[in-house]
């Protein structure tokens, strides 16, 4: 099996089957989100034709949800997951963070007052932005200064009170979890690790319980629970000497290879690196000693593998989009990061002017 063409197409950089972010955000499970504008590109370039303003209007009409439920990390999930994810996997970063909370001086009579005041100035369907709610917290009686900010309104969204709602001008929100998305019947922990299980793979597979212990946070007892739990809803691989787990349906379809070279430019923490302990279907031999920071950049794909990275800068009416393979690139290879470059612009609803350069794989 050729792990990185399975992977771009369930991920959906190849032959999208998806219409809405939505529906991608839902077949994905969770797309990390601390990089606001590089998640909207995550999900925008694996849509057809998709907009910008397409991905924040799915967040106005919350249909996807901006919240902590894994790895200390912001991700976007679909509305009618984010309760019973927060669920399963929050209570464990609370365990992690008790010692933190404790530098902090933030004990339970501090979060208990958060509660008060959070619920107070945001209930009615208020939105506030971080910097509001920070004063709100100082008003109340709980300072948000230094780190403590941070903690508080991410602790509180963990316990599911908070979430982030639409951004005010550039600036983020946020309201209350109970009037954003309406409360509902959650599966038991069972269903829940069945169901997590099930969406890492179908989405994110070939991969390894490894790889799903790393992107969930589970324990690893957990994330082997949970995989017996999805039973056949996903299928084992074990060629290759380990055992890789898919989707059972995606498994079925199989993967296409073209004959045509793909190009992706994956924002920062993308899915297809962040997602996996293992990065060597994607990095090759600089799996063994990346690049500095090379999940944190904006990294240019070609047929599943890093090839380089990519910058931009927005104008009024342009975006200039700056190329750098860490190797000489082909022809082929150059036509398909400019038709990326392409696609990208329309995303941001601007000229695209790319630029192309190349430099050594070891100088990255």
């Amino acid at each position: 099996m050729d792990v990185a063409a399975a992977r771009l197409a369930n991920q959906q950089l190849v032959r999208p089957r998806f219409n809405t972010a939505a529906e991608l955000v839902a077949w994905f499970g969770a797309v990390q989100a601390q990089d606001y504008a590089g998640s909207l590109w995550a999900i925008g370039q694996r849509l057809p034709d998709a907009l910008e303003a397409d991905v924040e209007a799915a967040v106005v009409s919350r249909a996807i949800v901006r919240t902590w439920p894994m790895r200390e990390t912001l991700h976007f999930v679909a509305a009618a997951d984010a309760r019973w994810m927060l669920a399963l996997l929050a209570p464990r970063l609370t365990t992690r963070n008790a010692g933190r909370y404790r530098q902090l001086e933030l004990d339970e009579a501090a979060f208990a007052r958060a509660r008060k005041v959070l619920v107070r100035v945001l209930r009615a369907g208020v939105r506030l932005t971080r910097a509001a709610v920070y004063e709100a917290l100082e008003r109340g009686g709980v300072s948000p200064t230094g780190q403590r900010g941070i903690h508080v309104v991410a602790h509180l969204a963990q316990e599911g009170l908070i979430c982030f709602g639409p951004r005010e001008g550039k600036q983020p929100t946020f309201v209350l979890l109970d009037e954003w998305v309406p409360s509902r019947a959650e599966p038991s922990r069972d269903e829940a690790l069945a169901r997590l299980a099930t969406l890492y793979f179908r989405s994110h597979g070939p991969a390894t319980l490894p790889d799903f212990a790393w992107w969930s946070g589970l324990l690893m007892k957990d994330a082997r629970a949970a995989i017996h739990e999805a039973g056949d809803e996903i299928a084992c691989d074990t060629r290759g000497g380990r055992m890789t787990w898919m989707g059972r349906a995606t498994a079925a379809r199989g993967s296409r290879a073209s004959t045509v070279p793909l190009a992706a430019l994956l924002p920062p923490w993308d899915e297809y690196l962040v997602a996996y302990k293992d990065r060597a279907a994607a990095l090759g031999h600089l799996a063994v000693d990346p690049p500095p920071m090379v999940i944190g950049n904006a990294l240019l794909v070609v047929d599943g593998r890093v090839r380089g990275t990519w910058k931009r800068a927005l104008a009024p009416s342009t975006v200039a989009i700056t190329l750098e393979f860490w190797s000489r690139p082909t022809g082929d290879e150059r036509r398909a990061a400019l038709a990326a470059v392409e696609r990208y612009g329309r995303f941001v609803g601007r000229k695209a002017v790319a630029s192309i350069g190349a430099r050594s794989e070891r100088t990255g």
